[in-house]
């Protein structure tokens, strides 16, 4: 595998072996190995700020799966957005169809322009692995490419925190960039980070058998980022669900 030290797209994810990360929202990650220069998440999602959401607000795929999980999810449910950036378009558009959003991101700029960004929801400058939630705590938990700059233990070690939070028939609506590649050091608009990822059937495989969800729906989009000189990358969608019947559970 090639690795692409200097590889840049302006508009667009860091390159991982021809796909791009991250995406959706300020990943959890500590800071960056000091020993060889590269940024941790909060230090990159700091600078990169409303030039994110310029190039990455409007997913066609993640729009469907936030309007997938809206005609599911009870009035008033409770939903967390892992990785929630600027707030959106997942937190605004859960917070406007009238379910209880909380959103955590490792970035305080990024937490900042949330709170801005959209009133309606509750926002925490927190990293993923650090949240603490009780089982059960949320009818859906949202995460739009939130795992690309950790660890792939880590990375499954996230999925599976998630799940606990799941309330019995709550939703894990996700995505990432499908990539096997693991801490790959990449340039991102001219930033150095490190990247590990999993190819799509992986990906699934973890949120079915090491989260132990029924996967729903799972689908691979090509997506071009806005900006100039921005290339088309790949996002693997998944749409999975925590066995038990939650109230009210598919009324809408």
């Amino acid at each position: 595998m090639r690795e692409r030290d200097t590889a840049r797209r302006d508009g667009g994810h860091p390159e991982a072996a021809g796909a791009g990360a991250p995406g959706g929202g300020s990943p959890g990650q500590e800071a960056g190995d000091p020993g060889d220069g590269t940024m941790g998440a909060a230090e990159l999602f700091d600078e990169v700020g409303l030039d994110y959401e310029r190039a990455f607000g409007a997913v066609p795929g993640q729009l469907a799966a936030l309007d997938w999980l809206s005609a599911r999810l009870r009035p008033g449910a409770r939903v967390l957005d892992v990785g929630s950036g600027t707030g959106r378009p997942t937190a605004a558009r859960l917070s406007a169809a009238g379910f209880a959003v909380t959103g955590i991101d490792v970035s305080a700029a990024m937490t900042a322009l949330a709170r801005r960004q959209v009133p309606g929801a509750r926002f925490e400058q927190v990293d993923v692995r650090d949240h603490r939630a009780e089982p059960g705590s949320f009818e859906a938990v949202c995460a739009f490419f939130p795992l690309l700059m950790m660890s792939r233990r880590d990375a499954v070690a996230a999925l599976r925190r998630m799940s606990d939070w799941l309330a019995p028939g709550g939703y894990l609506v996700s995505a990432t960039v499908p990539a096997d590649v693991a801490d790959l050091r990449i340039a991102w608009m001219g930033r150095p980070v490190r990247v590990s990822s999993f190819a799509a059937p992986e990906y699934v495989r973890l949120v079915r058998e090491e989260c132990g969800l029924e996967v729903l729906h799972e689908e691979v989009a090509l997506f071009r980022p806005a900006g100039d000189g921005a290339e088309p990358e790949e996002h693997v969608f998944c749409y999975a669900r925590k066995g038990g019947r939650a109230p009210e559970s598919d009324a809408r």
